[in-house]
């Protein structure tokens, strides 16, 4: 669908407007909250109000991150209430415990709703992960952007709503966060290959021969040679709707990809269990392109349903074929994302 931007030229500038979009919706379908008691648009006249919403696998809001955690810090003192509302993409992200330890991790320390029904997300006809909505001190969105970028555009709109507010010292200088590890931009330029699901419901390029055999056990075999952007699973798998999981050891993923970073979200099958693996760049040990979550031998453990960094080339970025080997059963794997 089109995305029709509404861009909040001239900024700063005193005949500056911002359309009214609509009004803050309510936050009543809310699962649980962390960092807060429970909000309400009533309690929050007066203040102007950033509602981001994110579900901590997806590596879009990953990126987005340290500049919502810096405006949090910067203007709350001035009248600025961030809420982050959680609306999870996978089954695993339903649960609470998992979201209060991705809170943790991820150092968030504004207030956050957890939305496990999908009603504030239905409530702001949101469709998008990430989106970020404006509301200024009377309850009126007055702006929105949905995905990566313009984070200065979104900082000038906050100070203008902070202005309009009658908010002192909030300045004009812009956060420079410090983005390390999955929070670093993507490498636009060289970054050729799309996120892709392992789930049947949404996979595609799925290589294997006979292709997939949903909800069953089956044993795959990868084809001698993958095409760009194709992948496939090699040993006994059960692809299910949301995940691919592995039945038996030695099982392996294969991907010919193009991206400074592969990213994959997994877990393991059973909760509380743990699963190895290893991961090879055209057949050879990544060395210094080994992700966060891996040694420069390619060795790394899942532990827990998350986003697992593989990958991070420090060299020139070309097609290669990525594969992770689990020597023993148990890997339960989502999407692949790229960065």
């Amino acid at each position: 669908m089109a995305i029709h931007w509404r861009t909040p030229a001239g900024l700063h500038t005193a005949s500056a407007q911002l359309p009214v979009e609509g009004r803050l919706a309510s936050f009543d379908g809310a699962t649980g909250w962390l960092n807060s008691p429970p909000l309400t648009p009533a309690g929050l006249r007066g203040k102007v109000v950033v509602i981001d919403f994110w579900t901590y696998t997806c590596v879009n809001w990953l990126r987005q991150l340290p500049y919502v955690r810096a405006w949090a810090g910067k203007y709350a003192g001035h009248g600025l209430v961030v809420i982050g509302v959680h609306t999870p993409e996978f089954g695993f992200e339903h649960n609470s415990d998992n979201v209060r330890r991705a809170v943790k991790d991820m150092r968030i320390d504004y207030p956050v709703a957890i939305d496990s029904d999908y009603a504030i997300w239905r409530a702001f006809d949101n469709y998008y992960w990430p989106a970020l909505y404006f509301a200024d001190a009377e309850g009126n969105i007055r702006h929105h952007h949905f995905g990566e970028g313009e984070y200065q555009q979104s900082e000038m709109v906050i100070q203008q709503l902070l202005a309009e507010a009658g908010a002192d010292g909030a300045g004009r200088d812009m956060v420079s966060p410090d983005v390390r590890g999955l929070e670093v931009p993507a490498d636009w330029d060289t970054l050729r290959t799309p996120e892709t699901y392992t789930g049947y419901e949404r996979t595609e390029n799925f290589a294997a021969p006979g292709g997939a055999v949903p909800g069953q056990q089956h044993v795959y075999s990868a084809p001698a040679a993958l095409r760009f952007n194709h992948w496939a699973l090699s040993g006994e798998w059960t692809m299910g709707r949301e995940a691919a999981t592995l039945n038996a050891a030695g099982g392996q993923i294969a991907y010919r990809f193009q991206a400074r970073d592969l990213n994959l979200v997994a877990g393991p099958a059973a909760a509380g269990t743990s699963v190895r693996f290893q991961v090879l760049l055209d057949g050879e040990p990544p060395g210094p392109a080994h992700g966060a979550d891996v040694d420069d031998q390619g060795r790394g453990t899942i532990t827990e349903p998350r986003l697992y960094q593989l990958i991070r080339q420090p060299g020139p970025v070309t097609e290669r074929t990525f594969q992770i080997t689990f020597p023993g059963p148990g890997a339960e794997t989502y999407s692949f994302t790229f960065g």
